[in-house]
């Protein structure tokens, strides 16, 4: 694996949307959550996106939670946000130019959103440029959403995107870490940044070169992937690095089952208060998964002693 120009990694949060009981967005809640991505060191935010219940969102929700996280940022981090939700590529270049007038650093385009899965690679790099025409000048990024299906880009088809001088963010979903890695060598544009969701090979990931990692993780545990961003490649530490990186794979399976529920039952074990409310249809929050997501805290809060970390209550 090549080793990467810097050092300096960055953690992306998917931000989860607080809701009240009633279902309304709790815009209070949002922003003691965007305080605590913030003081857990996170280098950026990423806004309306699958972790933030966009789909479920209407639109005008979206926009709002969009400006409001901006406002309560103030700057401090940049903020990407999600701008393609289907439509023709007029109506998908005018929401962008929304999104983007709200004061966010990229628009993210959903992959999945350009094409339909029977489609070929070449009728979404056509829709692409076609949008990228239709909104000049507005950086944007990429998201491979599995919702509503996942469409995995090609190390090549990014390297063309990336080559526009227009993509500034790519989250990557391959699952490959090969895939990663020839993503990296080929988008070499010193303005992109390719952030991984894949936890299973996050120290692989930023040891080959990608500028961070944007992963569920964080919503569960947002200082030990700022500590892992911070730490991958320190030598006195590769003991520790190795210990998290198993604990990640270890765990995989309790953070995604009914998710985001059990991310936000965490948040409440951990002492931040939010409800468990959420939009989506993932499934039903049982005693036994209950216990689970409690197991998980117990095996955290052991290692985050190991480790010195302090957690951010918010």
């Amino acid at each position: 694996m090549t080793e990467p120009t810097t050092s300096e990694k960055g953690f992306i949060p998917v931000m989860l949307t607080p809701f009240k009981t009633t279902g309304a967005v709790d815009f209070d809640t949002l922003s003691r959550l965007t305080d605590l991505y913030l003081q857990a060191g996170a280098a950026g935010l990423f806004a309306n996106c699958l972790s933030s219940e966009m789909f479920e969102l209407s639109e005008p929700e979206r926009l709002q939670i969009i400006e409001h996280v901006v406002k309560r940022v103030n700057g401090a981090v940049p903020v990407v946000a999600t701008g393609t939700f289907g439509g023709t590529i007029g109506q998908q270049a005018a929401f962008v130019k929304r999104v983007h007038e709200r004061g966010t650093k990229a628009v993210i385009l959903i992959t999945g959103l350009l094409a339909d899965e029977s489609e070929s690679d070449e009728v979404l790099n056509d829709r692409v440029f076609q949008l990228l025409d239709q909104t000049p000048a507005i950086p944007v990024g990429f998201y491979e959403c599995p919702v509503p299906y996942k469409r995995v880009l090609s190390p090549w088809q990014l390297h063309q995107f990336v080559a526009t001088g227009r993509v500034i963010y790519h989250k990557d979903t391959s699952l490959d870490i090969e895939q990663v890695t020839t993503k990296i060598q080929l988008a070499t544009n010193p303005d992109f940044g390719l952030y991984d969701a894949y936890m299973a090979h996050a120290v692989d990931s930023l040891k080959t070169g990608s500028a961070g990692l944007s992963c569920i993780q964080g919503n569960y545990f947002p200082e030990l992937i700022v500590w892992l961003c911070e730490n991958y490649n320190n030598g006195q530490l590769q003991d520790e690095v190795a210990r998290v990186q198993q604990f990640l794979i270890d765990h995989m399976e309790v953070m995604h089952n009914v998710y985001p529920i059990v991310s936000k039952y965490f948040m409440q074990l951990r002492g931040f208060n939010m409800e468990l409310f959420t939009r989506r249809s993932v499934g039903t929050f049982t005693p036994a998964i209950a216990k689970q997501v409690e197991a998980l805290f117990a095996n955290y809060t052991r290692l985050q002693d190991e480790l010195g970390l302090s957690v951010v209550i918010g």
